[in-house]
């Protein structure tokens, strides 16, 4: 096959004029090549003004209907440090945003063929001029050029008239000299400052300034002649935290030199990744970053919780320093949530506020009758505030009994033995995921490795679990629901990443997915709202979708990192825990009112 064979025809994309056409069929004759003679690498070169960026984006709205042109990630780099391009590639990749050594990890381990589209490359870097995030070399250095040594990726980059990546070997698309674009960013700082309207109470009214003075005033900031206090009125204003550049002031709070007011480095730092998202509005950048300042700089969260709670969803508190590695709600006590930590320790917080509320105290019962001396909880379904069958790294289910309660211990001990033995039977059966729900049980729900779930009572002893082969791949997560109408509702996740329903009394599944994403589900939650069922579904990516059971539509909502356990209370209270902390996030009544009268929308991909 060449490349004369497999270019698409000019003629099928978006129009051109006389001067661009030849550049253009030479891009494409690039992009297009299935025999592998031409070079991965692709620069366009071009003074200001000459049409690189338009050419690329010219070349990206026609390649989405070509198959052999298909673009999988497209990073303007304007702006950008290694890091926060490394985020932004990641989440277009489907990786969820990763800095620059774990993408080329996760890039390097996924040999399917890659092609990048990388704009702007000459006005990358951020921050101060005199470290390197400031210089698109770093960005070249610490990601393109590992990115490029790899067989499978390929990438077109615009480079201006810079010598940012070397030419030897590669296709060159020179468009020559074009008119000078100054960008904003070039006026001096007291007349970018000037630009911004003012509140009635004589404050900058951000969310009303002109585009170009967001986006380049804090760099402006630094060349300031008196830059300490430029950088300080910027950074000590929350609503420049909101509106301004989210990549901008990654970059600067990045820098350990530069003074901060109160604790605005660790919070912002615990939010950069979601807060630098091109999709991220102001409204949500203020929830995003009030959840990361509650518990940890109080005065910046008083500052920025009138706007959050603008939001249809807004964190009410926040626990940071508790690692979480599961987490379920207490039955019979709504207003607990039961918590393991990073040493398998379960105790209870209260979901009103966070405060711990015990531990649980009881004996592990392995299957020799003895607690086992290494426990390490991935999931947990609980009985009660004192009774739990948690389910070990190791795949082995075990039960937490308190010593004086035989008949609970035989129930739950009962469950562990029943899966146990069919593990022995046959790989297929062992257990890889445990789940909990259901106003009526409350239930346990085990996922095994051939993707059968299994629906068990907490409350009372059952032979056999009610049982329905779900999945054709391992089940990564489960839990279930009671409805009004008296349905017991099963989810479940496979490593396929779909999402499943089966209603209990059913012998069959729901037939097509909930969802079914290239990503895997890492936590499911579920609860009878007063809008009806809602599931919520974490992802590795680091989405969470809430899924409005009875309409099929759907809302995501940002995580500040991929969450590894969740909760969600009938009330619209959810909780998210990973190993990082445990915050609580009320969803606002007419946002789940919102997902009912949304219709029959369809699941996300």
């Amino acid at each position: 096959m060449t490349a004369e064979t497999t270019t698409p025809d000019l003629a099928s994309w978006p129009p051109l004029d006389d001067r661009e056409r030849p550049a253009a069929r030479r891009l494409l004759a690039w992009a297009a090549d299935g025999s592998g003679t031409e070079p991965r690498l692709c620069l366009v070169r071009g003074a200001e003004g000459s049409g690189k960026s338009r050419l690329l984006a010219w070349f990206l709205v026609g390649s989405a209907d070509h198959p052999a042109t298909t673009v999988h990630a497209t990073v303007l780099a304007e702006g950008l440090t290694a890091e926060s391009f490394a985020w932004a590639m990641g989440r277009q990749l489907g990786y969820g945003p990763l800095g620059p050594a774990r993408l080329l990890d996760r890039v390097s381990r996924d040999e399917r063929p890659v092609l990048l589209l990388v704009p702007d490359l000459h006005r990358a870097g951020a921050g101060s001029a005199d470290l390197p995030a400031a210089a698109p070399e770093t960005l070249v250095a610490e990601v393109l050029e590992p990115l490029l040594s790899l067989s499978h990726v390929r990438a077109a980059v615009e480079v201006g008239d810079r010598e940012l990546l070397s030419a030897d070997g590669a296709e060159v698309i020179d468009l020559g000299e074009g008119t000078v674009d100054t960008p904003g960013g070039e006026a001096p700082y007291p007349e970018l400052l000037a630009a911004v309207p003012h509140t009635s109470g004589g404050r900058p009214d951000w969310s009303r300034a002109p585009d170009p003075v967001r986006r380049y005033i804090l760099d402006v900031a630094l060349r300031a002649d008196d830059q300490g206090a430029a950088v300080r009125e910027l950074l000590t204003d929350p609503g420049f935290l909101v509106h301004g550049s989210a990549a901008a002031l990654t970059a600067l709070l990045a820098d350990e030199r530069v003074p901060v007011p109160g604790r605005l480095r660790e919070v912002w730092r615990r939010a950069a990744a979601e807060l630098t998202a091109y999709h991220t509005g102001s409204a949500e950048r203020a929830a995003l970053l009030h959840t990361a300042a509650v518990d940890t700089d109080p005065a910046l969260a008083g500052y920025l919780q009138p706007l959050a709670e603008r939001h249809w969803w807004t964190a009410v508190w926040a626990r940071h320093e508790l690692a979480v590695s599961a987490l379920a709600l207490v039955p019979g006590e709504e207003r607990r949530v039961l918590a393991t930590d990073a040493m398998g320790r379960p105790r209870s917080y209260e979901v009103d506020g966070g405060a711990p509320a015990g531990a649980v105290v009881g004996a592990v019962r392995g299957d020799a009758g003895f607690p086992p001396s290494f426990v390490r909880p991935d999931s947990v379904a609980p009985r009660d505030a004192h009774s739990v069958l948690l389910l070990d790294r190791s795949g082995a289910l075990l039960p937490l009994v308190p010593e004086d309660e035989p008949t609970v211990a035989f129930v739950l001990g009962h469950i562990a033995g029943h899966h146990g033995a069919a593990a022995l039977a046959g790989e297929e059966s062992e257990v890889s995921a445990l789940g909990n729900g259901g106003s009526q049980g409350p239930y346990a729900v085990v996922g095994d490795q051939g993707g059968t779930v299994h629906l068990w009572s907490l409350r009372e002893y059952q032979d056999t679990p009610r049982a329905c082969q779900v999945h054709e791949h391992p089940v990564t997560a489960a839990t279930c629901v009671d409805t009004a109408e008296g349905l017991t509702l099963t989810f479940s996740a496979g490593s396929d990443g779909s999402v499943r329903l089966w209603e209990a009394s059913s012998a069959e599944p729901m037939p097509v997915p909930v969802q079914q994403r290239r990503h895997l589900v890492t936590a499911l939650a579920a609860a009878d709202t007063p809008a009806g069922p809602v599931l919520a579904v974490a992802w590795s990516d680091g989405e969470l979708h809430l899924w409005h059971v009875l309409s099929g539509t759907v809302r995501v909502l940002p995580l500040l990192r991929p969450c590894t356990a969740l909760a969600l209370t009938p009330g619209g209270l959810l909780l998210v825990g990973d190993p990082e902390g445990l915050y609580a996030v009320q969803l606002r009544p007419d946002a789940l009112r919102e997902l009912r009268a949304a219709g029959s929308g369809s699941a996300a991909s």
